[in-house]
């Protein structure tokens, strides 16, 4: 699958799976609840906009970026003029390197299409971190019950329209090993690498002296 094809399927569904992403992640929560007054907050693969409502009152600014310009409206509908909607590819951000103060990238990793370009997005997330930022990355992992396989591995999982329709969506399923090998290929500050609730986490960021 293409990146192209990748965003299309989230322009077809985004209206109907903003509706499905209600609430944030209790592991994200914390993390974001760890932080405080930062001049510049990214949510990166934001969806509808769920946990940068979270990063709002902790930041000066908040930009939520994600591939899918009808997604990010819908980030909007939720957060109001709280943000700014970025719309870009997560391999190629257009941000000025050590300019983002805390950022999370919360299950969208896990859909670009090729080992290649994911690891492109972790150095680009890196490479945006200012050097005291901090960053949570989480993708689907062949922990959770779903899934039989131990090795990580491609896949689609249908989304079902209300109207019946069905979209293949694209996920790379992460085992936690191949996980941490490719963090800590492209991330030059790793914190803790763990995993919760079926899927894999990784906190970015300089060590505390």
């Amino acid at each position: 699958m293409s990146r192209r094809e990748v965003r299309e399927t989230y322009d077809r569904i985004a209206e109907h799976f903003a509706q499905t992403r209600a609430h944030a992640w209790a592991d994200v929560e914390r993390f974001i609840e760890t932080q405080e007054n930062v001049p510049l907050a990214l949510d990166l693969g934001c969806g509808n906009g769920r946990h940068a409502e979270l990063l709002a009152p902790r930041a000066g600014t908040v930009v939520c970026a994600d591939l899918s310009r009808p997604v990010l409206e819908t980030a909007r509908d939720r957060t109001g003029d709280r943000v700014e909607l970025l719309q870009t590819d997560a391999a190629d951000l257009p941000l000025r390197s050590e300019s983002v103060d805390l950022a999370v990238y919360v299950a969208a990793l896990h859909h670009l299409p090729t080992r290649a370009l994911r690891l492109r997005s972790l150095e680009e997330l890196t490479r945006v971190l200012t050097p005291s930022g901090r960053a949570l990355v989480s993708v689907w992992s062949t922990d959770h019950s779903t899934f039989e396989a131990t090795s990580g591995f491609d896949t689609t999982v249908d989304w079902t329209l209300p109207d019946g329709e069905i979209v293949d969506r694209f996920y790379h399923i992460y085992d936690p090993d191949e996980f941490e090998r490719d963090v800590h290929e492209r991330c030059d500050d790793v914190r803790e690498i763990f995993t919760s609730s079926g899927n894999c986490y990784a906190i970015l960021g300089a060590n505390d002296n």
